[in-house]
């Protein structure tokens, strides 16, 4: 049984169709991608797998359990976690605090336990604090801890915000172009962030891409998304080759190839 199974999701924007029949299964350990021109729906899709939007047909299963209908914070909790393309972050808020805040949902000791500083409150916020930690070291965002993520460089900001959604523990991590105004070397060192996380945790990892470099070293399997339809499916080499990508990209100067 896959992890997460998508079955003939469709989705509509007014009269216009945004998803048709969209199909997807995710083994765990296992990374794949989605590519497409701007407008194709790519991060639709992420926004009804996530809770954002709701389908209007079809089902989304975490290990057999249809989510659809669930809460945003619901499915998170079930074990989805992602990032956005344009960062979420806040402001007045440390790195640390960042990290933190994903682990939230995960704490027991409720308000009484908070207004009381009771022994529960301060295992649990110690815990939360070393693993927060842990998560930061390994993307190497550990040394800015105590700055505000605002001030920190563009790429230390994509692996706060990738920290963060991996500190939920999350089974399926789903990224929406990660190397999104990257520079070249940010992208590389990009790459290495998702693959180390890859083989630390055996995570399932869905992403969005529009730099075919990055899906070519991370993924076994890519779809190609044109006008809400999966045009092609194969692996990297196989997409980039194939005729009807070839010419769904024509025009299209986002895509590196």
């Amino acid at each position: 049984m896959p992890l997460l199974e998508v079955i003939g999701m469709s989705h509509y924007f007014g009269g216009l169709r945004a998803v048709s029949n969209y199909n997807l299964s995710l083994e765990s350990g296992q990374i794949a991608g989605l590519i497409g021109p701007n407008g194709a729906g790519k991060t639709t899709i992420f926004n009804l797998i996530t809770g954002i939007y709701q389908p209007a047909e079809g089902e989304v299963r975490l290990n057999g359990t249809n989510v659809v209908g669930k809460r945003t914070n619901q499915i998170a909790a079930l074990g989805i976690g992602r990032t956005f393309q344009e960062m979420r972050l806040w402001r007045h808020m440390t790195v640390l605090e960042h990290v933190k805040m994903a682990r939230y949902s995960k704490l027991s000791y409720g308000l009484f336990g908070a207004f009381l500083d009771s022994p529960q409150r301060r295992k649990e916020e110690k815990k939360s604090t070393e693993l927060a930690m842990e998560y930061m070291e390994l993307f190497g965002v550990d040394q800015y801890a105590d700055q505000l993520v605002v001030n920190l460089p563009y790429g230390a900001q994509r692996r706060v915000e990738m920290a963060r959604a991996l500190a939920m523990e999350p089974k399926v991590l789903l990224l929406d172009e990660p190397t999104v105004g990257m520079t070249p070397e940010e992208m590389v060192d990009m790459i290495m962030v998702v693959r180390k996380a890859h083989e630390r945790f055996n995570l399932a990892i869905f992403l969005i891409e529009h730099r075919l470099r990055v899906v070519s070293e991370l993924c076994q399997n890519v779809q190609t998304l044109v006008f809400g339809e999966v045009l092609v499916e194969g692996t990297p080499n196989e997409v980039q080759n194939h005729p009807k990508v070839i010419e769904a990209y024509i025009g299209d100067q986002e895509i590196d190839f």
